[in-house]
């Protein structure tokens, strides 16, 4: 008797799980952001180790999910509309969220930030895998990472430019993710989704119990990482204004 294939979706769940997890611990890290904005809390997100390393880890994670994903859509023969759609998505997103925020942070409005770098470099990762093999890919990963870091010039510090990575300072923004040194992880990712040890880790179903209830509900959340980053902050921010007016109005 045949082994049934598992579907995509069961094969697919423990990835979905993982960033599901990133999608809850980003939108703590921005709930307490949106706390510390309206002096609620004591917090310095910019200079303080305790927030600046979290949004690091936060970042990389999503990153090396989103290049994982897109090396399986590769595998699985994404068609080309398909991946148009999905980016067309998501430099739309971007769009919005640079007009959103030059609304509430005139003055550090996100010229290129998380979305931006995913419009931009999912392409590159769409052209990369057909292309690249794996030494190539973790090679041009370190050189990601090693290049700012011994690089800089004042030609890279404007607006136009700053999203390649190789200011003399970080720009005044609220969100900055350029090319280098953040497409590191996304080719990291690129990278483990063709490791056949990397693949049986996250193939197979979910645990079972409570546990389990909880990965799958992580994992129902993890399919929909756009509509979530676009929708948390602006429910988190009605909420806690919500809430402030209803304390202050008591």
């Amino acid at each position: 008797m045949q082994t049934p294939t598992p579907s995509l979706e069961m094969r697919h769940a423990r990835l979905d799980a993982w960033r599901g997890t990133w999608m809850v611990w980003m939108a703590a890290f921005h709930l307490a952001f949106d706390l510390a904005h309206y002096r609620l809390i004591d917090a310095n997100f910019y200079v303080d180790a305790l927030w600046t390393t979290q949004r690091t880890l936060i970042l990389s994670g999503f990153l090396f999910w989103a290049g994982w994903s897109q090396g399986l859509a590769l595998a699985a023969g994404q068609s080309g509309p398909r991946f148009a759609r999905r980016w067309l998505q998501i430099a739309g997103a971007a769009c919005l969220v640079s007009v959103g925020s030059s609304w509430m942070f005139p003055n550090s409005w996100i010229s290129f930030g998380v979305l931006h770098a995913f419009a931009l470099l999912l392409p590159v990762l769409r052209w990369a895998g057909p292309h690249l093999p794996t030494p190539a890919l973790v090679g041009v990963a370190a050189l990601a990472v090693a290049l700012p870091a011994l690089v800089q010039h004042p030609v890279f510090d404007s607006r136009w430019t700053n999203w390649v990575g190789l200011v003399t300072h970080k720009p005044i923004t609220e969100d900055f993710v350029p090319v280098l040194p953040w497409v590191a992880p996304l080719l990291l990712g690129l990278a483990a989704a063709r490791s056949p040890r990397c693949l049986r880790l996250m193939q197979g179903p979910l645990p079972e119990g409570g546990l389990g209830r909880l990965a799958r509900g992580l994992a129902a959340l993890g399919r929909w990482p756009l509509s979530f980053y676009l929708l948390h902050q602006p429910v988190l921010l009605a909420a806690l204004l919500g809430g402030l007016w209803l304390w202050r109005s008591a």
